[in-house]
């Protein structure tokens, strides 16, 4: 029920393997462990989705730019990796409409497109593009730049809250017999005389304990810290950090009808604007990343008129500024770079190296978190007992059915049960008339809080809200004006005295502020200050129902 803490006792007993770190591709690995029949165990030194799994463009994607580039074989992998997520976590991972303006001499083509999108359909086994002249795109996004726009397409993908997708595969291995811990580091690799692994020494972050754990494997997930744990084996492939920043901006300020992916005017990169949660997602930088990878990484000050200088380009009446932003974030992506290319050249495929039981899986998408797990458990075989992947297995289990309640009316049915599965029925039917409403400005709703407080590892207020729920990055000021009423319904669950709460709170908004608002000299919006686009949106009202009917 939930994710379940491991005792301290447990950690006594031998594993057949432990995975190092909570992030999707720990998840994954954890996950197709446990379905095999192995005795498994993950710790995170953080928590849950910390890094950029909380941090990403929240795309479910086959990668069009990566077919553009030949990469046909992670293209394909890709998208038949997403479709199985969208049949079978609806609510979780949804479709997503994107619009790609077609301008003359900038970005991919009119003749690109019109191979590329085929195939990209074709691979997903159903005809989900077309083409829209310059009248009906102009008509659809009201404002977009006239010079040299010639027409363009719409494509569908999928999006996803990334943290959530975490947690639920997590909660899927958990009820299949798995152990997690938040917090917990893994401190040394423990080898026998031989040189093979044979355990490893685990320390609570917080209490200084440390427990070993007995295992012959040891998976490293922890993406761009990978190296850390266990050196490349090949001079020429080393990990490559780098970091893709994001601003969020309300909707009402940017009030899309669809997602628009886009060539940036200085360098021709996709950039894109994704309505994702109530809010519009603004992204995204690829840069190398050289701050202090022990702190949580954060939007330079380049970054943010980078992506914001390409969105007033594409839709110059807008004039966007930094106080339009409610938050920002940046992830960082633990590329294997291969030779000495420009960061967005970088392949996005993994690597998987294996040393006598100390076994690194890193670099790869998202989307083919399960692709990465079952390579990383082939290259661990040879110290496991015999067990055997089937790939056909979804990827999860189909919960039961939501009951018809207004839940299933008001449109939440499908996302909370998308979202925690067989939890899914415990939080509406323990919910009162109050916590059944969202909170104001998202589409979580407020009975999901003391859920999660009870049932997922929440040891601090920024686990609550910057990745159980996502209201930190969602709503003015990081939540604060909700902080008091978070406090009246999670207590029960988070037993801190006054002066824990107050701590916590604090710690939570400089932390938000620190990394999640944008650098010093620009300023992040805690209000409603701005009127709406009232063009933009009767535009929106007007053409797009009809555009997308079609």
């Amino acid at each position: 029920m939930g994710i379940r803490e491991a005792l301290p006792s447990e950690l006594a007993a031998r594993w057949d393997l432990v995975v190092v770190g909570g992030g999707i591709t720990g998840a994954g690995i954890l996950l197709e462990a446990v379905r095999a029949g192995l005795q498994v165990l993950l710790v995170e030194a953080r928590d849950f989705a910390w890094g950029t799994s909380s941090r990403s463009s929240k795309l479910v994607h086959g990668g069009l730019r990566y077919l553009r580039e030949g990469r046909f074989a992670l293209t394909r992998a890709s998208v038949i990796e997403r479709e199985h997520l969208l049949r079978q976590a609806p609510g979780l991972v949804d479709p997503i409409e994107l619009v790609v303006p077609v301008f003359a001499h900038r970005g991919p083509g009119r003749a690109a497109l019109r191979v590329g999108l085929p195939l990209y359909d074709l691979i997903a086994g159903r005809h989900a593009h077309r083409y829209l002249n310059r009248d009906t795109l102009a008509a659809l996004l009201p404002g977009i730049r006239e010079e040299g726009l010639e027409g363009g397409y719409r494509f569908v993908d999928a999006q996803t809250d990334d943290a959530r997708l975490v947690l639920r595969v997590l909660d899927e291995a958990v009820r299949m017999g798995a152990w997690v811990r938040s917090y917990t580091a893994a401190r040394t690799v423990c080898r026998a005389h031989d040189g093979h692994v044979a355990g490893v020494d685990l320390q609570d972050k917080e209490s200084g304990a440390v427990q070993h754990a007995a295992c012959p494997v040891i998976v490293n997930a922890t993406g761009f810290w990978a190296e850390r744990l266990q050196r490349s084996p090949r001079e020429d492939e080393h990990l490559r950090p780098l970091r893709g920043s994001h601003l969020m901006i309300p909707a009402e300020r940017l009030p899309l009808p669809c997602a628009v992916t886009f060539p940036h005017p200085a360098d021709l990169r996709p950039v894109f604007a994704l309505p994702w949660e109530g809010a519009v997602l603004l992204g995204t930088t690829d840069l190398d990343h050289d701050q202090d990878p022990d702190t949580e990484p954060v939007p330079t000050t380049d970054e943010v008129d980078y992506l914001l200088e390409g969105l007033n380009d594409l839709l110059p009446g807008l004039t966007l500024t930094p106080s339009d932003c409610t938050a920002a974030f940046a992830g960082v992506r633990p590329v294997v770079s291969r030779g000495d290319r420009a960061p967005s050249r970088e392949s996005r495929e993994h690597v998987v190296w294996a040393d006598k039981g100390l076994v690194t899986v890193t670099g790869g998408k998202l989307t083919t978190f399960r692709r990465l797990a079952w390579d990383a458990l082939a290259a661990a075989a040879p110290w496991l007992p015999d067990f055997k992947i089937d790939p056909r297995r979804p990827v999860f289990a189909a919960p039961p059915a939501p009951p018809e309640t207004e839940v299933a009316t008001a449109g939440w049915r499908q996302r909370l049960w998308g979202r925690y599965g067989p939890e899914a029925a415990m939080i509406w039917n323990n919910a009162d008339r109050e916590e059944e409403t969202p909170i104001p400005g998202t589409s979580t709703l407020w009975a999901e809080l003391p859920f999660a407080a009870k049932h997922e590892q929440v040891r601090h207020l920024s686990d609550l809200l910057l990745r159980r729920v996502r209201i930190g990055l969602l709503t003015p000021g990081y939540g604060k004006a909700y902080l008091g009423r978070v406090r009246k319904i999670c207590r029960p669950y988070l037993p801190w005295s006054h002066r824990q709460w107050k701590n916590e709170a604090n710690r939570y908004l400089a932390q938000c502020r620190q990394a999640h608002g944008l650098p010093p000299g620009l300023q992040v919006t805690d209000a409603k200050k701005a009127a709406p686009l009232t063009a933009f949106k009767a535009f929106w009202g007007r053409y797009a129902g009809k555009l997308f009917s079609k």
